[in-house]
């Protein structure tokens, strides 16, 4: 039996199907933008299922843009949970508003990625696998590491999240990092356990230790940490040697500028 080959122009028209059907929802998105909040979760939660199915058929099971997808989600269950900002860095003040964008620029980007392909199969065929290679955990965090000593009050830990406009602290102990406290840490355990952040010490409510990750990891592997430990802050080392912190907003950051 004569082994069948994939020609270009088969290659091609697969393209440009796939990027139709990408298309086609990207449109489908356009309502929810435009309503705001007031729409039926029910709806969305139905999008978003067919929208991941239509990612990974198009682009792969293991492509970087499925976990964008997820990622873009977070912000809205956390608006649905009701769970207070960490921090308002960069401008970001609507969860529920941003994720239906980060939702948008995703879409946009996995078009332009299979319309860059078709360039290339419009060129020449193409051999092996088609890699998508992100930029470095490195390139997108913050370089300036604001800590707090584990004795200090929760008050005090809150004045220096204000006066940096940061969403966490690094804790620190004798000059270690022990640990990382957040404002949302600060919200629950002081507004929900009523405890009195005059006298109640960062040691108390911080988490430990740090969650951390190599900085010459992809920006893709930050966003699945961040996902299965539940948390929207990373410290990033260097030879296990702390150098910084990735949080969400320099993530939103670097997805707000794929395209």
């Amino acid at each position: 039996m004569r082994k069948r080959t994939t020609t270009r122009p088969t290659r091609r028209l697969s393209l440009d199907r796939n990027i139709e059907r990408l298309r086609q929802q990207l449109d489908r998105l356009a309502p929810f933008l435009s309503k705001g909040k007031g729409r039926a979760a029910s709806t969305l939660d139905e999008f978003d299922l067919e929208t991941e199915r239509l990612i990974r058929e198009v682009l792969g099971e293991t492509s970087e843009f499925v976990e964008a997808y997820e990622y873009a989600q977070l912000g809205e269950a956390a608006s649905l949970v009701n769970v207070p900002e960490e921090a308002q860095e960069g401008g970001v003040k609507d969860t529920e508003h941003e994720s239906l964008h980060l939702r948008r620029r995703v879409l946009e980007s996995c078009i332009a990625e299979l319309e860059a392909r078709r360039a290339a199969v419009a060129k020449k065929p193409r051999k092996g696998p088609h890699l998508v290679i992100g930029p470095q955990v490195t390139d997108y965090m913050t370089p300036e590491i604001r800590s707090v000593d584990m004795n200090a009050t929760l008050k005090e830990a809150g004045r220096l999240m204000q006066e940096w406009k940061v969403g966490s602290l690094l804790v620190t102990d004798g000059g270690e990092y022990v640990g990382v406290i957040t404002d949302t840490d600060l919200a629950r355990d002081v507004v929900a356990r009523g405890l009195d952040s005059s006298t109640t010490t960062v040691k108390a409510c911080m988490r430990q230790p740090p969650i951390t990750i190599e900085g010459d990891q992809p920006i893709i592997e930050a966003v699945r940490l961040m996902k299965d430990k539940a948390t929207r802050h990373l410290a990033v080392t260097e030879q296990g040697e702390i150098i910084g912190v990735i949080s969400v907003s320099n993530i939103l950051r670097y997805y707000s500028g794929v395209v």
